[in-house]
């Protein structure tokens, strides 16, 4: 079942990474579906890692907006979770571009990323890691971004 879960997974990356504009996911997956209706702004909770500083922090990142991460500016697209009868996953439609400073910005990741398999689709970058965690929606009236 794991195996059949992650050729799938791999299957629509491969097939997402280079788009501009995030498919839709769920007709390559049933188990995928919108994040339910509730209160609070939909978000998708990330981990990033600064190999420089060697300092890891989770942060939360507001679909259809972009938050900073370093020099990293993360837009969300879209945030997927499964099917209560499927085992729990989430998957997000990042765009990771790097705004260094003296430098033209570099697109380093356009595609989706899943939660559970964050060795197929995890931004591994020489300066920053950033991998998702969950599609959430966040109490209060503000996600902050991070720096």
């Amino acid at each position: 079942m794991r195996i059949a879960a992650a050729a799938t997974a791999l299957v629509l990356v491969a097939g997402t990474v280079a788009a501009q504009t995030p498919p839709a996911a769920t007709t390559g997956n049933p188990a995928l579906r919108a994040l339910p209706d509730g209160p609070g702004q939909p978000v998708v909770e990330l981990q990033g890692l600064d190999k420089v500083t060697a300092r890891t922090q989770r942060f939360s990142a507001p679909v259809g907006k972009s938050t900073t991460f370093g020099t990293l500016a993360i837009t969300v697209a879209d945030c997927l979770v499964n099917t209560p009868d499927a085992p729990a996953d989430s998957v997000a439609y990042l765009t990771i571009v790097d705004h260094k400073p003296g430098q033209p910005e570099q697109k380093l990741f356009a595609g989706w990323m899943f939660a559970s398999t964050p060795s197929i689709s995890a931004l591994d970058d020489g300066v920053y890691d950033v991998r998702v965690l969950s599609c959430t929606r966040a109490q209060g009236s503000t996600t902050p971004s991070s720096r």
